[in-house]
């Protein structure tokens, strides 16, 4: 049998709990829901923002900066929303997604910190056919022989520069 949540917050989220006789819980209520409209299913203006904007408009997310002042003092890195009801917040865990919408990047909490449009994944598959996998051993950079055709050297070498560069091939 599952054990009744006890505290007044939940663990990930921190979005705070109705207690048995608590009086207007509907304030609580209505927080918690606040809090869920900011962190499912984020979309944010920018990332990295120390001071909060002047006239933001309700809905409005960012993604604090490291150094926050103002209204934003002590949220470093928390995705902060606008609501009718002022500033709210809430703090990154590993692995939150965000969507920034002046671009279309992704943002992933990580490490302490916001990697902007980092893609991982261990393999890229596009309509069924796998385009990208694991590095493979290093090409060896053509060299000797009696008979060299001088452009298709040229030509072979920008190939294998193109793929390292884009980092398909090891060096």
């Amino acid at each position: 049998m599952t054990e009744l949540m006890s505290g007044d917050a939940t663990p990930r989220l921190h979005l705070p709990l109705l207690h048995a006789g608590q009086a207007q819980k509907e304030v609580d209520h209505n927080e918690a829901l606040a809090l869920l409209d900011l962190a499912v299913q984020p979309v944010v203006l920018a990332i990295g923002l120390d001071v909060p904007p002047s006239q933001p408009a309700a809905g409005d997310c960012w993604i604090v900066g490291g150094d926050p002042v103002g209204d934003w003092a002590g949220q470093a890195h928390a995705l902060a929303g606008w609501t009718v009801g002022g500033w709210r917040f809430v703090a990154p865990r590993p692995g939150m997604t965000v969507w920034r919408s002046t671009d279309g990047l992704t943002a992933r909490y990580a490490d302490g910190a916001w990697h902007i449009g980092e893609v991982r994944a261990a393999t890229l598959v596009l309509n069924g056919q796998e385009l990208l996998g694991a590095p493979q051993a290093p090409i060896g950079t053509p060299s000797g022989g009696e008979m060299i055709d001088h452009q298709a050297r040229e030509a072979l070498e920008a190939v294998l520069e193109t793929l390292r560069v884009h980092h398909l091939i090891r060096r």
